[in-house]
């Protein structure tokens, strides 16, 4: 697992660097699903994969205008990729849920998938990395007022998909807190 992992963290990452993507959501996602993996007592490796994979078609979609095609073209992505090894069926499958179910409109055939979609919800759960990422955006020629409110509709998006309660408790008092700072704006 640990070749297929690192061939996926490779391309990931060339697509992050394409298409100028925020390295710290990527990693924030990564980090935070091994941390749930762990205290969950779930397959760490699948998780990884999920988290890797699940926005992999995330840069392309954006600048092809098809933002809300990008898990879809993710799943396709993984499906190829995926094809290349010799891995179990079921394993495949679990891995690819990861990725379809990550925005909680699929449902979760593992709790590796629940864990991803979780770890996907700390982008825009936390202080650090909200800021980063109107930051970012207001860098590279967004509008401030643009930034935050897509900021503030991904934090509300994000909220209504946490499912695990170590998630929840977890995130509620930063999902507060953000609701207080956009309050002013």
């Amino acid at each position: 697992m640990k070749d297929i992992i690192n061939k996926a963290k490779q391309l990931a990452l060339e697509e992050i660097t394409k298409y100028d993507i925020p390295l710290f959501l990527f990693n924030s996602s990564n980090e935070h699903g091994q941390e749930i993996a762990i205290k969950l007592n779930a397959d760490k490796d699948i998780v990884l994969l999920g988290t890797i994979l699940m926005d992999i078609k995330l840069g392309e979609a954006a600048k092809n205008n098809k933002l809300k095609e990008h898990v879809q073209m993710g799943v396709e992505f993984t499906k190829k990729f995926l094809e290349q090894f010799e891995i179990p069926e079921d394993i495949k499958l679990k891995i690819i849920n990861c990725v379809e179910a990550h925005h909680g409109t699929k449902a979760y055939i593992c709790k590796e998938a629940e864990i991803c979609a979780n770890a996907d919800c700390y982008k825009f759960l936390l202080l650090k990395n909200v800021i980063g990422y109107i930051a970012d955006k207001v860098k590279k020629g967004m509008q401030l007022n643009e930034a935050i409110q897509f900021a503030k509709d991904k934090m509300e998006e994000k909220h209504k998909i946490l499912s695990l309660d170590i998630c929840k408790k977890e995130l509620e008092e930063h999902y507060q807190n953000l609701k207080k700072v956009f309050e002013g704006i």
